[in-house]
C-alpha cells in the first residue's frame, strides 16, 4: 500500500518528525480557506500516486489565499501520470537553505533494511546513484539491534554536519526509521529533507510504501478511500478484476503468468534498453476472459506503445490465452502492437489460433523482448 504524501506526513508528525504546517483540500474554496488559516505563502501540492509530480506541474506556489484558490483549481481539474488529482495539500512555503535525501528501504541482497542519505535532495535517488555514486551514503541495519544513534550520526557526518546540527539531523533520521519499522514499510523516503534557514530540518516531502502482507497489523488503513491507497484508475480496475497490476512510467506494456516470470520479463525489457509500463500477472490457470481483461487494462494506458505478452504454460493453457487475446483485440479502444511469446501446455493449439488470425508468435523470450523494445522505439 502506497500512502499519499499528506497521510505519510501525518504519521511522521505523530512520531515526532518535523513536517511543514499544512491542510488538505478537495476543492479550490477549501484551498483558499486553508491558506487563510496558515497565514503565509504556501505550496499547493497535488496528491497523486506517481513519481515526477513536480516536473509534471503538480506543485504550484501562492502568496495569497486568492492565488491558492486559483492554483488549486488548476490542479484539481487535471490528471498527473494518468492519476486524477482529487486532493491537494496546502502547505507553508519553507525557507530552504539546503535539500537532502534520506530513505529507509529493504536491502534484498543483504536480506535486511538499509538507511540511505545523500546531499543531493529533490533529485531521483536512482539518478544520483548512477551519475554521482560518491554522493550516496549507506549503512546496513542489523535487525537484531536496529538503527542506532551512531548509525544516524555516521550519515549526518557524511552529509557534512557537525555539532548541534549533526545531532538534530541524526534524531530526525532515527525517528524516520522508527516510523518505517512501526508501519512495516518496504520503503520510507524523505525527498527532500530540507535544512531550513534557521538551521532546523523538515520533511518537505514523504513517500511511504507499506508491505501488503502486514496490513492485518494495521487496521487503521482498512477504511482508506481508493485514492488514498494511491491506486490509479487502471490499478483500481485491475484490483476489482482480481489481477495483480502495478503501474510504472515506461511505454512497454507487460503481461505474464506468474510473478517471477513477470519480474524476469521486466528485467529483460530493461536489459534490452526498454522501459516497462507496468507489472501485470494474470496468475496460474488464467482463463480467456481473464487474459482479455488484462489486455484491455494495459492497452488503456496512453503511454503504452507496445504490449509484450509472455506466457509459460503450466496449469495455464496456451489455447485459452490465445482465445483471450483474440477476444480482447476486438474490443480495444485503440490499436496497440502485440509481441507474443507463447510456450507450454497446449502451445501448438494456442500458436495455431493466433497464426490463423494473422498474428506472429515467438518462442524465445529474449527475442520477444528485443522485438518489443524495438517497436517502442519506433522500429
Amino acid at each position: 500500500m502506497r500512502l499519499l504524501e499528506y497521510k505519510a506526513k501525518e504519521l511522521l508528525a505523530k512520531n515526532g518528525v518535523p513536517v511543514p504546517k499544512g491542510l488538505v483540500a478537495s476543492t479550490s474554496t477549501q484551498a483558499r480557506e486553508a491558506a487563510e488559516r496558515l497565514g503565509c505563502p504556501v505550496a499547493i501540492k497535488a496528491q497523486v500516486p506517481v513519481a515526477g509530480r513536480g516536473k509534471a506541474g503538480g506543485i504550484l506556489f501562492a502568496d495569497t489565499p486568492e492565488e491558492a484558490e486559483e492554483a488549486a483549481g488548476q490542479l484539481l481539474s487535471t490528471r498527473i501520470g494518468g492519476a486524477p488529482v482529487n486532493k491537494v495539500l496546502v502547505e507553508e512555503k519553507l525557507a530552504i537553505a539546503r535539500e537532502l535525501y534520506f530513505g529507509v528501504a529493504i536491502d534484498r541482497f543483504e536480506k535486511t533494511y538499509g538507511a540511505i542519505a545523500s546531499p543531493a535532495g529533490r533529485v531521483d535517488i536512482e539518478e544520483t546513484a548512477e551519475k554521482h555514486p560518491n554522493l550516496i551514503h549507506r549503512v546496513r541495519v542489523d535487525p537484531s539491534i536496529g538503527f542506532q544513534p551512531y548509525h544516524a550520526r555516521i550519515l549526518a557526518k557524511a552529509l557534512g554536519y557537525s555539532g548541534g546540527q549533526l545531532l538534530k539531523l541524526s534524531e530526525v533520521m532515527r525517528k524516520c526509521y522508527l516510523v518505517a519499522m512501526e508501519l512495516d514499510a518496504e520503503l520510507l523516503e524523505i525527498n527532500p529533507l530540507v535544512e531550513t534557514e534557521d538551521g532546523g530540518f523538515v520533511a518537505a516531502d514523504a513517500h511511504i510504501i507499506i508491505d501488503d502482507n502486514a496490513l492485518y497489523r494495521h487496521p487503521q488503513f482498512e477504511k482508506l478511500e481508493s485514492e488514498e491507497m494511491c491506486l490509479s484508475d487502471r490499478e483500481l480496475e485491475a484490483s476489482r478484476s482480481g489481477l495483480a497490476y502495478v503501474e510504472l512510467d515506461g511505454d512497454v506494456g507487460i503481461i505474464g503468468n506468474g510473478a517471477g516470470l513477470v519480474m524476469a520479463t521486466l528485467d529483460l525489457v530493461k536489459l534490452c534498453g526498454g522501459r516497462p509500463a507496468n507489472f501485470l500477472d494474470v496468475g496460474g490457470g488464467a482463463s480467456a476472459e481473464r487474459m482479455a481483461r488484462a489486455l484491455e487494462i494495459v492497452a488503456s494506458n496512453p503511454r503504452v506503445r507496445v504490449i509484450f505478452i509472455n506466457i509459460l504454460g503450466g496449469i495455464t493453457r496456451c489455447d485459452e490465452i490465445a482465445r483471450g487475446i483474440l477476444d480482447a483485440v476486438k474490443r480495444l479502444p485503440r490499436e496497440v502492437p502485440l509481441v507474443i511469446r507463447l510456450v507450454g501446455t497446449m502451445e501448438e493449439e494456442g500458436q495455431r489460433i493466433l497464426r490463423d488470425a494473422g498474428m506472429e508468435v515467438l518462442r524465445g523470450m529474449e527475442e520477444a523482448a528485443e522485438r518489443a523494445v524495438s517497436i517502442a522505439r519506433g522500429g
